[in-house]
Parts: structure tokens; sequence; C-alpha cells
């Protein structure tokens, strides 16, 4: 028998628009909180984006207290930091969350959240695989939690996933459960303003990952093909401006809306993500951000598994804005490919990981290493496949990658 279950849900509310931040206090207390922690990183920090949070809680009229700011996230969500922040939260006598930054941060707050529900103070000792809770294992978390992206790229604000990177064990593991995603989401484009041309466009290179691995997802619905073909048609058409115009708020704001639209699509079409499988791994080996390394390794993955994405290419090629696509299925795929990388040159991303100085001897497990991936679930890459897309990408020029 054919299983054809599936899940959607959203439950987080998304407030949305230019000043949208302005409503966090009204928020926390229609969510019952009352002292606030804000985790954010010090990059945040030192750019006085925090201070446009900060603010909020220092008019004479405020009736929310900040109790504290957590500033030491860093890179991938790290476990040790997630640990920190659980004893912070509990010295502070906190009992809110808001989360203020890029996808690290967002998935270190739902770590935490889910730590706090765990009554757990070891995130390392605890997280040594990846883990997918249905209800009556899952449970509500009676913890406030608000998040505000500053970045356009993993959608990690309505996810009901985190990605949290265990550095005793060196590998990077998915929490999943109904209740992980913030209650409210805050897509303010004025905190995205000053993100840096090269982070804004990995960050969105990353979305358009999500939507595209949800479209053709062996797991996708019509729910989640909904979500990735408008995701995809927003980021194709506005990627560009918000490189190439870091002040153009109104590209700011579809960017974090079709940010959280693909992520949807993502996370409830989540199986056949060979980018993300592969991009997990060398995230985790050799310090990757996440989104550069969607967009090093996603045209190059499309182009070596072919079958997966040729039954649906033409809606797709239709949602790029191609004009014209072929009639022909793999002539399309092609065209597709080309689209992405032409899109990933305008906005001057590379080709490979050169700039990593990656060594042959650092590849030698790179097979087993993906196949035994989280993200590889149901959908295995063939181990030519893996090797074929690593000596593409690693920039290994002394000798080629072998099995």
């Amino acid at each position: 028998m054919n299983n054809s279950f599936s899940e959607f849900h959203l439950r987080t509310a998304i407030s949305s628009g230019e000043g949208s931040r302005k409503q966090l206090l009204q928020m926390i207390h229609g969510l019952g909180g009352k002292r606030v922690l804000l985790v954010t990183d010090k990059g945040l920090v030192q750019a006085g984006i925090t201070n446009e949070i900060i603010d909020l809680f220092q008019g004479p009229d405020s009736f929310i207290e900040l109790v504290g700011i957590f500033d030491a996230i860093e890179q991938d969500a790290k476990a040790q930091n997630i640990t920190k922040a659980v004893q912070f939260f509990k010295d502070q006598q906190a009992d809110t969350l808001v989360a203020l930054g890029g996808g690290s941060v967002l998935d270190a707050v739902k770590g935490i959240k889910w730590l706090l529900g765990k009554e757990s103070d070891d995130m390392e000792g605890l997280l040594l695989n990846s883990v997918r809770e249905f209800p009556p294992e899952a449970k509500p978390s009676s913890v406030p939690h608000i998040a505000i992206p500053t970045t356009a790229g993993t959608g990690a604000e309505v996810s009901p996933m985190a990605v949290i990177f265990n550095e005793k064990l060196g590998a990077k593991f998915v929490v999943r459960t109904p209740y992980l995603n913030a209650d409210i989401a805050i897509l303010d484009p004025e905190l995205t303003v000053g993100l840096p041309p090269r982070i804004t466009a990995f960050t969105g290179m990353d979305a358009l990952t999500h939507a595209i691995e949800g479209y053709f997802s062996t797991t996708a619905t019509p729910f989640t093909d909904s979500y990735a073909l408008h995701a995809a048609q927003i980021i194709a058409e506005n990627l560009p401006k918000v490189v190439k115009d870091g002040a153009n708020v109104k590209a700011r704001e579809n960017m974090l809306i079709a940010s959280a639209m693909a992520i949807t699509a993502f996370g409830f079409g989540n199986n056949g993500v060979p980018v993300h499988n592969m991009a997990h791994v060398f995230g985790a080996k050799f310090r990757i951000p996440h989104g550069l390394a969607n967009a090093v390794l996603l045209p190059n993955v499309m182009a070596a598994i072919p079958s997966l994405y040729l039954p649906k290419i033409k809606g797709f090629a239709k949602a790029l804005g191609i004009e014209n696509s072929s009639s022909d299925d793999l002539e399309c795929l092609r065209e597709v490919i080309q689209f992405i990388r032409d899109l990933r040159d305008e906005i001057e991303m590379p080709e490979t990981f050169s700039e990593f100085d990656i060594q042959p001897s650092a590849l030698e497990s790179i097979v087993q290493e993906v196949q035994n991936d989280s993200a590889a679930g149901k959908f295995l890459i063939p181990a030519e496949i893996i090797l074929k897309v690593t000596n593409e990408v690693s920039a290994v020029t002394s000798r080629k990658v072998e099995q």
C-alpha cells in the first residue's frame, strides 16, 4: 500500500512591513510574557541592529522588562552556545525568548526552547542524532517565542525545525517538532537594509534552494508546490535588486516574505533534498556558511541528478520567468540550470569552494558522510554522484577525490 501521509501547518503568526518591529511589546504582552531574554549575535550588536530592539523596552511607559541579552550565538547554531544560553535564561529568571538574527540565531533559540522543554541543560549530551517528534511526545512550549529575522534566507522564523551543530561529534543534526517554530515572526525589512551584499546574496540563494528542493521533493504536495513556485518567482525578481541596492526596502520586504514561503515548502516536502544533504556536510566539515554552500552546489547537483527534476521542470521554468522554454524536458532542465548559474554570476557568488582551501585528504570519507547525513532520508545520493559533484565544486586540483 502506498503511504500518502503528509503534514502542512502554519502555526506562526506573521507580521510584516516597515516598522513592524514596533509592535513587539504588545505581542509579548499578548503571549503572556513579562521578562524577556533577547538572543542575538555579536555582529548585530556591533552593527547597531540590536539597539533597534533594545530601544523598544526603554520608554517610560514600557510594561515589559528586558532582563538580559545573550549575544554569544555563533555560525551554525552551536550546541555549546545553546547550553550556555539556557543557563543564562534561568539565571535571569526570564520567561520569554526574542530571537534577533539570521538562521543561526533563529535556530539556536528554537534549540533553547526545546532544551528548556526537555528540562535538560546539556544540548551536546542530549542531541546525538536528528530528532523528529510527534504528539504526544511533542508538546507545546510554555515559553513565549518571537523571531525577528535580519536576513532573508533560512526562513527559520516560521519553520518547525532547527539545524544544530554538535561540536563534540562534528555533525549537524535536525530537531523537528510541530511546536518548535516561533509563536510570532516579525518581518521588518528595515532591519535587513544594512546587510552586506555578499551575505544578502548567499542567504537569498539559500531561500531559492529551499524553493527548488521543496518543489522537486519526492514528498511534495499541492500545498508545498504553491508556496515553492511563488517564492521562486519573487526571489528571481528581487534578489538581484537587493544585492545591487541594499536600501531597496520593498525588494527587501519581498525577499523576507519569499524566504518564509520557501522554507514552508521545503519543510513540509522534506525528502529528496540532495543539495541540502551535501551542503550540511560541506558546512560542518569546512565551516562554509550554509547559504554559500547551497549557492555553489545547487546547479551542479541538479545537473547530476536529472531524473529528480525532469517530471516537474516545465512548471518551475515558468515560475522563474524563462520565456519560451523548451518543450523537451531535458533541454528545459538545462535552461533552468543555466538561469541559476546566470543569477549566481549576477549576484557575484562563486562557482566553487576555492576560497576555503579544501584538501583532498579531507574528502576521503565524503561519500559516507553525505549518505549518513540526516537530510539523506529516503533519498540516498549514489556514491558516483557525490564524487562527481565534489570534484566539480571542491576546487581540488592536485588529484580527484576517489571512492
